[in-house]
């Protein structure tokens, strides 16, 4: 059987984190009721006049920063010619032959391996609407008119699905980390097109498809997947692949055609007279490296260097840059960083993820962190109190974990009523000392779960123990 390959290149649309729109001041947020954020700019009335956003023009070159990308020292703006009823102006205004960020290279990982990307520019250009469909009527939302977007334009350097889906992974990771972008996909501020051809290893690249606003990293990979196999059976059987723009239906996991592919001189571009070119200078372009915040490579190497954690802790407190910077708070506020890690690991991504998301909502500051571990620290409360019964407590309120221990009585019993309650437990349970003088030193668990229990886990688990050996031996010494 022919040996075939495929190559993948990606368009990823990515929102910027601004205030206002790009042209306009609009609000820039998600969401809102249908065409309230909106204005004779962005809906494309005649006469209305545009304006530059320049934090828009910053975020653009960080990311171009970010992804390992050249800035370019001059760019236009030029008008893409279409027709599309989300689209109020009749054009939308992006970077055709001048963009702001040149090619570039980016390093990814994919199964184990490190591979190279090569990046061949980045665009800033206006959002468009939303086309909201309910059931036989289709109605228009220009809320996202005019939303600053950057599209990143990859090579067809991509040889799997898997290597599509970690390289979007990295550009989506170095966004965040870079503060371009909050990329939550599932809220479309960022959105994914794939353009994938298929051919005979070692020839010349085949017929590409693009399959447009795929909406997640799992279904960039199950598309190109199934696109793959599909051009793969068209060309045994004999078939031609078509040049075409392609729907993906992740609920079904199957494509289908849309209309014929567009190129460039179907969109009739023409220069946008509306708003000037602009220049960017070296001393911008420096300014704007010097104030990204730290990117996850550099936070992982801080993490094993700097704090000593094992590697695994660092992988997981750079898999998100919200997880990140609180842990960073945390050790800030004075939290030993082994211990802010174990416990941001484990209790607070918990109580973070969100079902059908790849983001964490985390609701609690570092500050608060660190002040729970030094409740522990200095024996005011236990580890499973503060897991069980502080932290839910404090989650989304502004309530500091002193109050809450006051308030639900949580603090830590004194020794004298931990003594108590051992010699109770001793008393009521002769048998099992019995058994554990005897030589059973599993025993001595069941003591300490009863003295825990009874004391509704305040008690000081290093009091428990000693108190029970020193009890127990007295009982020895009365036999």
């Amino acid at each position: 059987m022919q040996d075939y390959e495929m190559r993948i290149g990606l368009e990823v649309h990515c929102e910027l984190k601004t205030a206002s729109k790009l042209f306009c001041s609009c609000e820039n947020a998600f969401g809102g009721k249908p065409n309230t954020r909106c204005c004779p700019v962005c809906t494309g009335y005649p006469g209305a006049l545009p304006s530059l956003n320049a934090k828009a023009v910053k975020l653009t070159v960080a990311a171009g920063l970010a992804l390992g990308c050249e800035i370019s020292d001059y760019c236009k703006w030029d008008r893409k010619n279409y027709f599309y009823p989300d689209l109020p102006k009749g054009w939308q205004t992006t970077q055709y032959d001048l963009p702001l960020v040149k090619g570039g290279i980016m390093t990814y990982e994919s199964g184990g391996v490190k591979k190279q990307l090569r990046i061949s520019r980045i665009q800033l250009e206006e959002d468009a609407g939303k086309l909201v469909h309910d059931g036989e009527k289709t109605f228009v939302d220009f809320n996202r008119c005019g939303v600053p977007l950057i599209e990143i334009v990859t090579e067809p350097d991509l040889r799997s699905p898997e290597d599509a889906a970690a390289a979007l992974e990295e550009i989506r990771t170095r966004l965040k980390f870079a503060g371009v972008s909050d990329v939550k996909m599932q809220e479309g501020s960022l959105r994914c097109d794939v353009n994938l051809s298929v051919s005979l290893r070692g020839g010349p690249m085949g017929v590409r498809t693009e399959t447009k606003n795929l909406n997640s990293i799992k279904a960039v990979q199950r598309c190109c997947r199934y696109e793959a196999e599909r051009q793969k059976r068209e060309l045994l059987a004999g078939g031609k692949i078509t040049l075409e723009t392609r729907k993906w239906d992740d609920v079904r996991g199957i494509g289908y055609a849309m209309r014929g592919k567009e190129e460039s001189r179907d969109y009739k571009y023409i220069a946008e007279v509306d708003v000037p070119p602009v220049t960017i200078s070296e001393t911008f372009v420096r300014e704007t490296e010097r104030s990204l915040p730290p990117s996850k490579a550099s936070r992982k190497a801080k993490y094993t260097a700097e704090y000593a954690l094992p590697e695994y802790d660092a992988d997981v407190l750079t898999s998100d840059c919200v997880i990140s910077d609180l842990f960073d708070d945390a050790v800030k506020c004075g939290a030993d960083p082994k211990k802010a890690s174990n416990f941001i690991m484990g209790s607070v991504l918990r109580l973070s993820k969100t079902e059908g998301s790849d983001d964490y909502d985390v609701k609690i500051g570092g500050d608060r962190i660190a002040q729970c571990l030094k409740l522990c620290d200095d024996g005011e409360i236990s580890m499973p109190v503060l897991k069980e019964k502080v932290l839910p407590e404090l989650w989304g309120t502004d309530l500091s974990p002193s109050d809450v221990i006051n308030q639900k009585g949580l603090r830590r019993l004194p020794y004298e009523e931990t003594a108590a309650i051992a010699q109770k437990v001793i008393e009521e349970n002769p048998a099992a000392v019995s058994e554990y003088l005897s030589g059973n030193s599993k025993v001595f668990s069941f003591l300490v779960g009863k003295v825990m229990k009874a004391g509704a886990g305040k008690c000081d688990p290093t009091h428990v123990n000693e108190t029970l050996n020193k009890k127990i031996k007295e009982k020895e010494k009365e036999r």
